[in-house]
C-alpha cells in the first residue's frame, strides 16, 4: 500500500471542506431555522480527522520514520493550547455568572473535557434532573473527547496492522467499519445518547476518513472529479438543511454527510467551479480557523444566554457569530500558530510539560470546585439562603425510597417484598395508604408525611422517575414506556397481595397527556412560548380507569393528588439571581397560562375520578390565588427546581390533605388489624 507525495500535498480544497463543516455548526447553535441540521458538521470533521490521521500515520510508516512520540507531540501541538485556554476563559466566566449547582456541572465537565472524556459525562448528564444543554458551556468539547479516544487507539492499532497485516489492512479497517455502523444503527433506536457520544458508535465515521486516506489517489477524468465533489457537497448540504434535531442521529442518517465528505475527499477536485468555492481564499481562511471557531463559538453562546437570559434574537445572534469569528481569529493567530510552530513551545519536552501543567490545573480547579458544590460562598447572603432550596429534597427521593429514570435505587424485587419507606407514623397494624407515583410523588410526600403524622396515621411510598402511576399505558416514547412496565408491575402486585385501603396516585399529569414538559425550562424558559397542547390523553384515562376499576373490586380507593402548577424557571436559581442583578422575584408564569397548561391533565383526573368514585387532592389552592401562583411563601421557597417542590415547600401544603386524611381516620378506628 503506498501513500504518494501526491497524497500528502496540500489540499486547499480540504480547508474549504472545514468551511463547509464549521458554518452549519455555528450557525445551528445561534439558532438559525434554515441550518436545522447544522450538527452534522461535526461528522464531517471526524471524516476529516481520521482521513489526515490515516494519512500522516502511513507516510510516516512507509518512510520508517513514524514516532509514537512525534505524533502526540503534534496532536498536543495541534489541540491543546486553544482548548485550554478556552476551557480557562470558559471558568472565569463561570466563576462570576454561575449560580453553585451550574457551576458545580461546569466544574465536573471541565475535569473531563481536560481528561477528554467529557463525552462520557454528557452522555451520563443526559438525565432526568440534568440542566439543559444550552447551560453546559463545555458541551461541544464531547466531539473533542471522541477524537482524542480515537487518537490513543488508532495509532497503535494501525501501526500493528501495517506490521502483521500489510496488505489485508484496508479490509480489516472496513470490517471495524461496517461493525461501528450496524451498531450505530441499532443504538440509536435503543439508546440514543449511547450513540451519539460514545466512541465505539461513532469510530466508522473516523474510519470512513482513514479508508479514503488507504485507498489508491485518485484517476479521475477532471470532469468526472467535479460531478463527484458536487455530490459529495449536495450530500452533506441535503444533511445540513434537511435534518433536524429530531432526526435520529447518527445512525443511517450520518452516512449521508460522511459518505459525502468522504467522496469530497477522495474526489480531489482542482479545477472548475466547485474546486473554486473549496479553494478560495474566504473558504481557506475560515477553515484554517475552523478549530477554534468550534472551540469558541459555543461557551459565547452559552455565556450571551446565560446574560440575555432569553432565546437569541437574530440582531444578538448575528453579533454573537461576528464575535465568535473575532474570537477564534485571535485565537488562531497568538494560541494555534505559534503552538504548532514551536514559538510557543520549541520542544516536544516542553510542549509535553506545558499540557500536563494545564491538564492538571483544569482538574484541579475542577475537584475544588465541585468539592465545594459550586462554591455558594461567591454569592450574597440572601441569595445564598433563597438557593439552598435546590438542595431541599424530599426523604423520599433518596435511593432506599425511590428509584430514578435510569433504574438506580429501590428495585422491583424490593418493592415486592414491601421493603418501602414509610410515611407518617409507626403503628403496629398494616399501613393505612400507599403513595404511588414518578417523581413529582416523591416531591410531594412530606406533604402527605407531615400530615399523616398529625393525624397518627401510616403508610408507604414507592416511585419512580418518569414512571407515572400508569400500568400499561402508552403514555411516551417506546424506551420510557418499557423502563417502567417492570416497576409498575411490581406496584400492582404489592397493591394486589397487601390490599391497602387507600392508594394516592401522583404524578406529571401534564407531561403525560401532552408528551411535552414546558417549552425550554430551565433558565432560558419564555412564558410568551405557548407549550404544546397535543392531545395525548387517551391512553392515560384508559389505564387509570381501568387500574381504578381494579381497586374497586379488591375495596381499594384511590385519590388522584392533581400536578403542582409548573414554574418554567429554575426556581431557587432564579430567585438568588435575581437577589445578585436587582431583579424581580415574581418569576412564575401568569394564572392564566398555567390554568391553560393544566387544563387537560385536570380534565381527565376529573372525568376518571367521578367515573370510578375516587376522591381528588388539589394542591393549586395552596400555590395559587385568584391572580397568580407563587414560587415563595413567608420566606418558604415552595420549589427546588423548574417543577420538583422543595420538602419545605410540599410540608407547608399538608393541611391540604388533612380532609381526606382524617376520613381515613374515621373509617380505620373500629377496623381490626388486615391480615
Amino acid at each position: 500500500m503506498s501513500v504518494s507525495h501526491q497524497h500528502l500535498e496540500y489540499r486547499p480544497d480540504l480547508d474549504g471542506l472545514r468551511a463547509v463543516a464549521i458554518l452549519p455548526v455555528v450557525l445551528f447553535h445561534a439558532g438559525f431555522s434554515s441550518f436545522g441540521g447544522g450538527f452534522v458538521g461535526v461528522d464531517v470533521f471526524f471524516v476529516l480527522s481520521g482521513f489526515f490521521m490515516a494519512r500522516i500515520i502511513l507516510s510516516d510508516l512507509e518512510r520508517g520514520s513514524f514516532s509514537f512520540w512525534q505524533f502526540y507531540v503534534r496532536r498536543m501541538r495541534r489541540i491543546f493550547p486553544a482548548l485550554f485556554s478556552m476551557m480557562a476563559a470558559s471558568s472565569i466566566a463561570a466563576w462570576f455568572l454561575f449560580m453553585p449547582q451550574e457551576f458545580t456541572y461546569f466544574a465536573n465537565s471541565l475535569i473531563a473535557a481536560a481528561l477528554f472524556v467529557s463525552n462520557v459525562l454528557f452522555r451520563r448528564e443526559a438525565g432526568y434532573f440534568d440542566i439543559s444543554a444550552e447551560m453546559k458551556p463545555l458541551l461541544h468539547t464531547w466531539s473533542l473527547s471522541v477524537e482524542e479516544q480515537f487518537y490513543l487507539i488508532f495509532p497503535v492499532a494501525l501501526f500493528i496492522c501495517y506490521k502483521v497485516a500489510g496488505k489485508r489492512m484496508f479490509r480489516i479497517a472496513l470490517a471495524v467499519t461496517l461493525l461501528s455502523f450496524a451498531a450505530s444503527i441499532f443504538q440509536v433506536y435503543d439508546k440514543p445518547e449511547k450513540a451519539f457520544y460514545l466512541l465505539h458508535f461513532r469510530v466508522w465515521e473516523l474510519l470512513i476518513g482513514a479508508l479514503v486516506a488507504m485507498s489508491p489517489p485518485a484517476s479521475y477524468t477532471a470532469r468526472t472529479s467535479q460531478v463527484l465533489t458536487a455530490l459529495g457537497l449536495a450530500a452533506v448540504f441535503f444533511a445540513v438543511l434537511l435534518y433536524s434535531p429530531s432526526t435520529p442521529f447518527p445512525g443511517l442518517s450520518a452516512a449521508v454527510p460522511c459518505v459525502g465528505t468522504a467522496i469530497v475527499i477522495h474526489a480531489h477536485c482542482r479545477d472548475g467551479l466547485v474546486a473554486r468555492f473549496l479553494s478560495n481564499p474566504v473558504s481557506v481562511f475560515i477553515g484554517r480557523i475552523s478549530y477554534s471557531l468550534y472551540l469558541w463559538h459555543w461557551p459565547i453562546i452559552v455565556f450571551s444566554r446565560y446574560t440575555l437570559g432569553d432565546e437569541l434574537t437574530m440582531g444578538s445572534a448575528f453579533t454573537i457569530v461576528a464575535t465568535s469569528f473575532a474570537v477564534a481569529y485571535l485565537s488562531w493567530r497568538f494560541i494555534e500558530q505559534p503552538a504548532r510552530y514551536g514559538r510557543l513551545a520549541p520542544s516536544g519536552v516542553a510542549m509535553a510539560g506545558l499540557s500536563s501543567v494545564a491538564t492538571l490545573s483544569a482538574v484541579a480547579f475542577g475537584s475544588v470546585v465541585a468539592g465545594l458544590q459550586g462554591i455558594p460562598e461567591r454569592l450574597p447572603e440572601e441569595a445564598r439562603r433563597l438557593y439552598w432550596a435546590t438542595y431541599d429534597d424530599s426523604p423520599f427521593s433518596s435511593p432506599r425510597c425511590f428509584t430514578d429514570s435510569n433504574g438506580d435505587g429501590l428495585t422491583p424485587v424490593q418493592i415486592r417484598r414491601g421493603e418501602l419507606c414509610k410515611v407518617g407514623v409507626e403503628t403496629g397494624n398494616e399501613p393505612q395508604f400507599l403513595i404511588w407515583g414518578d417523581s413529582h410523588a416523591a416531591a410531594i410526600a412530606p406533604a402527605i408525611d407531615a400530615a399523616a403524622r398529625q393525624m397518627g396515621l401510616s403508610g408507604v411510598f414507592v416511585g419512580r422517575g418518569s414512571c407515572p402511576p400508569l400500568p400499561n399505558a402508552d403514555f411516551g416514547t417506546r424506551w420510557a414506556v418499557e423502563r417502567c412496565v417492570e416497576h409498575n408491575s411490581a406496584v400492582m402486585s404489592l397493591i394486589e397481595q397487601r390490599k391497602f385501603p387507600y392508594v394516592f396516585m401522583v404524578g406529571y399529569w401534564p407531561k403525560y397527556v401532552h408528551r411535552a414538559e414546558l417549552p425550554r425550562q430551565g433558565h432560558i424558559f419564555d412564558p410568551r412560548v405557548e407549550p404544546s397542547f397535543a392531545d395525548w390523553s387517551a391512553p392515560v384515562r384508559t389505564s387509570l380507569s381501568t387500574t381504578l376499576a381494579g381497586f374497586t373490586r379488591q375495596g381499594t380507593k384511590a385519590i388522584l393528588v392533581m400536578d403542582v402548577p409548573e414554574m418554567g424557571h429554575e426556581v431557587p436559581e432564579a430567585l438568588a439571581r435575581a437577589v445578585v442583578s436587582g431583579g424581580t422575584f415574581d418569576i412564575a408564569p401568569s394564572l392564566e397560562y398555567t390554568n391553560k397548561r393544566q387544563a387537560l391533565a385536570r380534565s381527565v383526573l376529573e372525568e376518571v375520578a367521578k367515573s370510578s368514585g375516587s376522591l381528588i387532592v388539589d394542591p393549586m389552592s395552596g400555590i395559587c390565588d385568584a391572580f397568580r401562583c407563587h414560587v415563595m411563601r413567608e420566606g418558604t421557597v415552595l420549589y427546588k427546581d423548574e417543577d420538583h417542590l422543595s420538602s419545605e415547600g410540599a410540608k407547608s401544603l399538608a393541611a391540604l390533605f388533612q380532609p381526606v386524611l382524617n376520613m381515613m381516620r374515621a373509617a380505620d378506628t373500629s377496623s381490626e388489624p388486615r391480615s
